[in-house]
């Protein structure tokens, strides 16, 4: 009896454990190296070394985000808020790139001021450019899209956690190395140390998030109503984040993208509170923004100034794998409702 168990659970234990070696390294790949404006994006080998750093920097966030709203029986909204509470803390903490007005020279990044100075809060040192396109980058490409995705191509466990004790406290562990590390990297690089009200300003606000996190209702009855085919969500999304990615970094940019993401997560949020939004949906929505991010490395010139057979090679193949990804992950849609079909 213990051997049939073992020998049906096996399958299972292998399907998860592929689900989370997927997020752990999608993560990184999306936060990046999907946009391509990092010299190591066109060093193979480079990019190799550097998952070693931002597989556990970012994979483990996003499986731990995923595994708090998963066992608490919690969904997007929650993952939304706690992926916008890490974003913080890596932009304000870890690598403090918010906060250093001299980021772009210490780092070679020829455009920062253009992003930054425009509109820029002296009194609070941020530029409110830069927070909005570093935070919702973070909320969408390093966590939401990823998690998303990789759950669309387990749909059978998608719902479920996948980390065991061992698991949570070997993800806690990799990332606590991993921003140590980049801490360290960019002290030692950069010089820079924000200050401490700086500091507590940013932990009161990523505990106002995490509570928030928490806080916000859980709507299980689903209502009636008009839901947009899949694909029209997606094209949806893509214009969204072209709009954003785009715009312009003065104040009527950063006015603009805040109007078009407010209204745009209204309507989503509407759609999603219908009997008729699927999983297909959230796919649309999460292979849109990776569609986004990879279409856009085509017409960023990164740093370093890579020969242009190897940028354009580079820029292919990852949007190419997100292709593929989408792909697999409506394939497996497809087997799990043929299954619930016959279950049926």
């Amino acid at each position: 009896m213990s051997s049939a168990v073992t020998a049906l659970s096996k399958p299972a234990l292998n399907r998860r454990l592929l689900t989370v070696i997927g997020l752990f390294l999608r993560s990184a790949m999306s936060a990046e190296y999907l946009i391509g404006y990092t010299e190591s994006t066109y060093h193979p080998q480079d990019m190799v070394w550097g998952l070693l750093v931002f597989a556990p920097l970012y994979g483990s966030v996003a499986l731990l985000i995923r595994e708090i709203a998963r066992r608490t029986g919690r969904g997007w909204p929650t993952m939304l808020l706690l992926a916008a509470a890490f974003g913080l803390i890596q932009a304000e903490v870890i690598d403090q790139s918010l906060f250093n007005p001299h980021y772009g020279t210490d780092l070679n990044i020829p455009y920062w001021d253009t992003e930054r100075l425009p509109t820029w809060l002296g009194q609070l040192g941020i530029s409110a450019n830069l927070t909005l396109d570093f935070v919702s980058t973070h909320i969408v490409w390093s966590f939401a899209a990823p998690i998303a995705v990789v759950e669309c191509c387990a749909p059978r466990i998608a719902d479920r956690p996948w980390l065991g004790r061992i698991g949570i406290l070997l993800m806690v562990s990799l990332y606590l190395a991993a921003a140590a590390f980049v801490f360290d990297d960019h002290l030692r690089v950069t010089g820079f140390m924000a200050t401490k009200a700086q500091l507590v300003a940013t932990a009161a606000c990523t505990l106002l998030l995490a509570i928030a996190a928490f806080l916000v209702p859980v709507y299980t009855r689903k209502r009636d109503g008009y839901v947009p085919a899949p694909w029209l969500v997606a094209v949806f999304v893509l214009a969204v984040l072209a709009l954003h990615i785009f715009s312009s970094p003065d104040w009527t940019g950063v006015s603009v993208s805040l109007l078009v993401f407010t209204g745009s997560a209204a309507l989503i949020a509407m759609w999603s509170g219908r009997a008729a939004w699927k999983s297909s949906h959230v796919l649309g929505l999460a292979a849109a923004a990776l569609i986004a991010n990879a279409l856009t490395s085509f017409a960023i010139q990164p740093a370093g100034d890579p020969a242009f057979t190897m940028k354009y090679t580079v820029n292919t193949v990852m949007l190419l794998g997100v292709l593929v990804l989408t792909a697999l992950a409506c394939r497996q849609l497809r087997a799990a409702r043929g299954d619930h079909s016959q279950a049926r």
